[in-house]
């Protein structure tokens, strides 16, 4: 009897890695999900008692980053990275020939990951030796970071109805993704709360705003500093944004809660 393939995923937001092991049961359903870490330690420790076939490794995990683990997994598993970098990252993933999801992460995309981890696994192909690979990303990442970044965005174009609408940046109280759309709640007249959706994802949005007025508080929302009346803190490692002047309440994720510390 064939031996199913095993697989291990580690990311520090647990409904990430709920959300990534319920895609993969369902384009890969014979894959056998033995281990799941929250940081790169763990999924070091976990690796080396499970030896699992493969390894979907978050990018940015507090602690020892997916990187790291990376570098002590080498050869002995096939290495998929699961990013939210912006695009320049991206484009080092891809010219380094490594297998990389994007955040939210695709069905489409997914399944084709999974196409060439199962030839890989039926022609007992060796997994690819990262090192060099991992060396050339991540100079790759430092020459495109050193690139001076555009301007803020000072304009958003919306379709709000029938109408489109010309959106100052600074009248945006929140962004938020919204399946296929991305939601922009901003001021329109007289000040009142209003909502116009563009097709932009989020990820690109917030590399084009001004970051000491825009943040990122959840894998789904970025919200304008100016906007928030009040940060509500629980014990539970949560918290919500309370917006002057809406009723909405946005959540802030485990990951992004360091940039309330003092709030």
């Amino acid at each position: 009897m064939q031996r199913r393939p095993t697989g291990l995923i580690a990311d520090d937001e647990p409904l990430l890695r709920d959300a990534l092991a319920r895609q993969l049961a369902q384009v890969w359903p014979e894959l056998e999900i033995v281990a799941e870490a929250r940081n790169g330690r763990e999924a070091i420790r976990l690796f080396d008692e499970h030896r699992p076939d493969v390894c979907f490794l978050d990018v940015h995990m507090p602690g020892l980053s997916g990187m790291d683990a990376a570098h002590h997994i080498g050869r002995r598993a096939h290495l998929v990275f699961v990013t939210a970098y912006d695009h320049y990252a991206v484009q080092a993933f891809a010219r380094g020939a490594l297998d990389y999801l994007v955040k939210p992460v695709e069905k489409e995309r997914l399944a084709d990951t999974v196409a060439r981890l199962k030839e890989r696994l039926a022609a007992a192909r060796p997994a690819v030796n990262t090192e060099d690979l991992l060396r050339q990303l991540a100079a790759q990442l430092a020459e495109s970071r050193s690139t001076p970044a555009p301007a803020p965005l000072r304009w958003i174009r919306a379709q709000a109805g029938q109408t489109l609408r010309l959106i100052p940046v600074d009248e945006i109280d929140y962004i938020r993704a919204d399946a296929k759309y991305t939601v922009i709640a901003w001021r329109g007249e007289n000040g009142q709360p209003a909502e116009a959706v563009v097709r932009t994802p989020l990820r690109e949005l917030i590399a084009q705003l001004d970051p000491n007025q825009f943040v990122q508080v959840h894998r789904s929302a970025i919200v304008n500093l100016r906007s928030i009346s009040h940060v509500q803190r629980y014990d539970n490692e949560t918290a919500e944004i309370h917006l002057k002047g809406r009723g909405e309440v946005l959540p802030v994720s485990r990951n992004y809660l360091h940039l309330f510390r003092q709030m």
